[in-house]
């Protein structure tokens, strides 16, 4: 039977890759955005044309607890979940307005326990379903000038803990991807030269991509059941 995926911030970027990868499976794919929904319409034509799958889309606020209830009555069945929606501030700690600490962590970390809770009464009666959530070397390190951000990447990371170890007996499991510098819009404000020094950092040497993001939730989707409350690093060997 063709399985359903939920991914989260999907019109451009990560999520946008992370969608190409599960459309190369066979998912039935349901994609969302905040703002930018002429970006996501595109992409599932283009998904739709070149994988001939189906995919549903949706528009609005997952930090919104009317727009998440909006949003999972609009499904009738769930496999995976992948909590990908996020938003960056870069600025120093002092100059942070409260009004921006919670939007980073409505936006980043509300969204996702609020995702995770809908998608278990799909999975939970089913006994079975894969929880993949998005995070960040930052939430692991920390990083000068994104203070909120990685804090609300650690949170995500001991989510993914702790909801591992409390689903387990069910056969559900929650994994997470600590991204490393990606080549996404997200990365775009910085210069060509702080870029070229980062990557001389990468052992690697070189960006991720968006699609090696989705390449990976689809290993952690279909793949090992004894897998769970992993936090895995995609970084090239920077962290």
């Amino acid at each position: 039977m063709e399985k359903t995926v939920l991914i989260t911030g999907a019109s451009r970027g990560i999520g946008a890759g992370i969608a190409t990868a599960f459309a190369r499976e066979g998912y039935h794919l349901i994609l969302t955005c905040h703002r930018q929904e002429s970006l996501l319409l595109e992409l599932k034509s283009d998904l739709a044309q070149t994988y001939h799958i189906s995919c549903d889309t949706f528009t609005g606020d997952l930090s919104d607890p009317s727009e998440i209830d909006r949003l999972f009555s609009q499904i009738s069945s769930l496999d995976v979940l992948v909590n990908n929606v996020g938003i960056s501030y870069i600025g120093l700690f002092t100059d942070m307005s409260i009004a921006h600490w919670h939007r980073i962590m409505d936006t980043n970390l509300t969204s996702a326990f609020l995702c995770s809770q809908h998608a278990l009464s799909y999975m939970l009666p089913q006994k079975s379903g894969k929880i993949i959530n998005i995070t960040s070397a930052w939430g692991s390190v920390g990083a000068s000038m994104e203070v909120a951000y990685s804090a609300s990447k650690a949170g995500l990371n001991g989510l993914t803990k702790a909801l591992a170890k409390e689903l387990a007996p069910s056969n559900i499991q929650v994994n997470a991807i600590a991204c490393g510098v990606m080549d996404t819009d997200m990365n775009h404000c910085f210069s060509r030269e702080e870029m070229d020094s980062l990557i001389e950092e990468i052992p690697a040497d070189r960006l991720g991509t968006p699609l090696e993001v989705g390449e990976l939730a689809v290993q952690l989707a279909t793949g090992n059941t004894y897998l769970t409350g992993q936090i895995i690093g995609l970084d090239g060997g920077w962290i």
